[in-house]
């Protein structure tokens, strides 16, 4: 393999850096595979709505597999030793989970929008057929912008400490500053304004949902209010996890992101190669933040994490009579469906 140039800093630099990155990604490996084992195994989590965070947790599974020990081993050796071609393949991964995990937050949104702001019109809209459907979708498009660089728009080269890669974002030429402003504009600013956009409408259908509720459906009694009432409520908090689940992902992706931005308006001079290296290794524990948040925050899938793996449960604080209630879920759904249907 040819050999890379390294960079002059103290060794602990890249042995801090590496221990960071080793931990975030035992971190998003196991967590996000508990993920996806806890909705595979538990029928009743198993919606079109949970499809959605099975492939994120997919996503950063595969970001956390593919980056963290590449990572971590160069920052053994302090340079890149994997070669031109390992370079452009890790930069490659990195680029597609990355954009992949994103689109999927997006999607994620656009999806409780509907739920919440139109009750009635998203009833049986959404299917499991028609969820996978949207994530070949949304697969592809971020193919479609993870391959550019191999046909000569941008590059994958080498980014901050050397010891991990990236698409070049430092050159000023036209190329590459097209492309990225492209990619910010279509796989970042885009569809953050689409997800803000979302949570405006919904923070709108919950205020008016509340004030109904202490006038019509308070007053009047209306059973059948209360309950789409009620359904409401457990879409908003569905919603809620995902917010926090969003902002943090963003959170962790604004320092790469600005770091980009500066040397697209041509200042890379003034970054040095902690500015570069310390906002990746950020960007890269946002794969940790999914299965963290979906532990605290929701009941089902705490209570699911606790009957296929045991192990668990004391830690998530979920009692036996909890385990048996959620094992018996699906028959008693299934019973529920049923009399609802006739």
């Amino acid at each position: 393999p040819q050999a890379f140039p390294t960079v002059d800093v103290p060794d602990h630099a890249h042995y801090t850096i590496g221990g960071v990155i080793l931990a975030v990604g035992i971190t998003g490996t196991l967590g996000n595979f508990l993920v996806i084992y806890t909705f595979c195994r538990s029928r009743s989590l198993q919606t079109p709505a949970n499809i959605f965070i099975v492939n994120l947790a997919i996503s950063d599974f595969l970001m956390s597999i593919t980056q963290s020990p590449i990572f971590f081993t160069n920052c053994l050796h302090k340079r890149w030793i994997f070669g031109e071609k390992g370079c452009e393949l890790y930069a490659f991964c990195g680029a597609l989970f990355g954009i992949t995990s994103m689109i999927t937050l997006t999607v994620i949104a656009l999806d409780r929008y509907f739920v919440i702001t139109k009750p009635l019109a998203s009833i049986g809209v959404m299917s499991k057929k028609k969820a996978l459907l949207i994530l070949v979708g949304v697969w592809l498009y971020s193919l479609a912008w993870s391959l550019p660089p191999f046909f000569g728009w941008s590059a994958y080269v080498p980014e901050g400490l050397l010891t991990s890669c990236s698409w070049d974002y430092i050159t000023f030429t036209p190329s590459v500053r097209a492309y990225t402003m492209l990619l910010f504009c279509f796989v970042f600013f885009i569809p953050l304004i689409a997800i803000i956009y979302s949570y405006i409408f919904i923070f709108e259908a919950i205020k008016k949902a509340n004030k109904s509720v202490q006038t019509l459906g308070c007053k009047h009694g209306n059973r059948e209010f209360q309950k789409q009432y009620q359904r409401m409520k457990t879409e908003w908090r569905m919603a809620k996890i995902a917010l926090v689940v969003i902002l943090l992902y963003v959170i962790s992706w604004s320092p790469y992101s600005v770091v980009a931005l500066v040397a697209f308006a041509g200042y890379s001079h003034i970054l040095t190669p902690y500015m570069n290296s310390i906002p990746a290794v950020i960007a890269k524990a946002s794969a940790i933040h999914n299965p963290i948040i979906y532990a605290i925050g929701h009941p089902k899938y705490r209570t699911a994490i606790a009957t296929h793996v045991p192990c668990l449960g004391s830690l998530l604080r979920v009692s036996p009579e909890g385990c048996q209630s959620f094992s018996r879920y699906p028959s008693s759904r299934r019973s529920t469906i049923t009399s609802q249907t006739s």
